[in-house]
C-alpha cells in the first residue's frame, strides 16, 4: 500500500509532462504536413554532385560520346 503513495504521483507527473509534450508539438506546428512525407519516399531525389547526373545536366556526354564514336547510354 505505501508503494502507491508514490507510484500514483509519479503516473500523474508523467501524465502530465505526455500531455505537455503533445501540447507544445500541436503548437510548433509538428502535425500541420502529415502527407508530404509519406508521398516524398515515392520520389527519387537526384544528387546534383554525381558525375553522370551533371553531365546529363550539361549535355557533354552526348558529346563526348560522339567525340570518340561510342554510343550513349539509353535513358529509361
Amino acid at each position: 500500500m505505501p508503494a502507491l503513495y508514490i507510484m500514483i504521483p509519479a503516473a500523474l507527473l508523467i501524465v502530465a509532462i505526455a500531455v505537455y509534450i503533445f501540447f507544445w508539438a500541436v503548437d510548433s506546428g509538428q502535425y500541420d504536413d502529415l502527407d508530404s512525407p509519406a508521398h516524398s519516399i515515392l520520389f527519387d531525389d537526384q544528387d546534383p554532385q554525381h558525375t553522370a547526373a551533371v553531365e546529363e545536366a550539361k549535355g557533354t556526354h552526348v558529346l563526348a560520346a560522339k567525340e570518340t564514336g561510342d554510343k550513349a547510354p539509353p535513358h529509361a
